[in-house]
């Protein structure tokens, strides 16, 4: 049994999100890609060993030979091409954020329901032995009473697409789903946004955003994110119980570097996870047990209509509106 993968677009991801983790795993096999010009297309598989190049999306949906789909477009096109791909009898895994809102996201799950086949957001950190980690950890804390996430870098190019409100853009779609995501995982709950606060790098495009929640147990939370941060580089999450607390650094991608430090009973210790199987490799693997062998994910349609919900209610407390798919 091997599931055979079709790519749709040739963005730059692809390669450490799908092919270095598929060459890895003896049940996936990356059998073609499809991008909006063709030639593009065919220079990327040519330089990616990928087989086959088809003319365009609707063309390698239309394969018979191709099992799964793997979705990394643009925001804005996530939600239509995932459903495109699960009409078409294609599982998918689609890059995160899941779809443009909460509406959209609720639209495709309900495709993934009626077909029976899966639909999984790539949080790759989820599939992380860090997270596992962090999750025990959490255990040793006690009642848990705040949980803040962050995650900044400077995206300078000011046409880059991930600014483009046509294409779901802006700061909370891109590092702000991370965050929300991580925050939500680590409370196992889901939040109530009370307020927020954006930064805006064009009419309606925010460049960052800070978000407070609360939740059912009283507990209280944040996200705080940006995409022109003055910062070069920082993410991490902090939580704090009624025994201790913990603090992590760069918890979203921890094959490249992580440190976690907890401090209880007046003590304090820094741990490493071992950083293999990378995130992306764990990813891959839980998406072709699901797939293959029927196993659960942690990141399936349920949750990616959770974290949608609270994405939304950021940008509505902040003043702005949610993301719609113009393009």
């Amino acid at each position: 049994m091997v599931l055979r993968v079709g790519v749709l677009g040739a963005a730059s991801v692809v390669p450490m999100a799908l092919l270095r983790p598929a060459a890895a795993e003896p049940d996936v096999v990356v059998t073609a890609i499809a991008a909006r010009d063709r030639e593009r297309a065919r220079r990327f598989a040519e330089r990616h060993g990928i087989p086959e190049v088809h003319q365009d999306y609707a063309a390698l949906l239309a394969d018979p030979r191709i099992d799964a789909v793997y979705n990394p477009l643009p925001n804005g096109l996530h939600g239509r091409w995932t459903i495109a791909a699960l009409e078409a009898g294609k599982h998918v895994l689609c890059e995160k954020p899941f779809t443009a809102n909460a509406q959209e996201a609720e639209a495709v799950a309900a495709v993934a329901r009626r077909t029976g086949l899966v639909a999984m957001e790539a949080f790759h950190y989820r599939y992380h032995a860090l997270t596992a980690r962090m999750l025990e950890l959490r255990a040793e804390l006690g009642p848990v009473r705040r949980i803040d996430t962050w995650f900044a870098f400077p995206l300078l190019p000011a046409k880059n697409i991930r600014w483009n409100l046509g294409l779901a853009g802006g700061a909370t779609m891109d590092v702000g789903c991370y965050a929300m995501h991580l925050l939500r995982t680590l409370a196992g709950a889901e939040p109530r946004i009370t307020s927020a606060t954006a930064k805006l790098r064009y009419p309606g495009v925010d460049r960052s955003m800070r978000a407070e929640a609360t939740f059912d147990d009283g507990m209280t939370g944040s996200i705080d994110v940006s995409m022109l941060s003055h910062r070069i580089f920082t993410a991490g999450a902090r939580v704090v119980g009624e025994r201790g607390a913990m603090r992590v650094f760069n918890p979203y991608a921890p094959q490249a570097f992580h440190r976690l430090t907890i401090r209880t009973g007046g003590r304090r210790r820094v741990e490493h996870v071992d950083r293999k199987p990378s995130s992306y490799a764990a990813q891959l693997h839980a998406f072709a047990g699901a797939v293959l062998h029927g196993e659960p994910v942690v990141t399936g349609i349920d949750d990616a209509v959770a974290n949608m919900r609270a994405l939304d209610a950021c940008y509505g407390a902040a003043g702005l509106q949610r993301r719609e798919p113009t393009i």
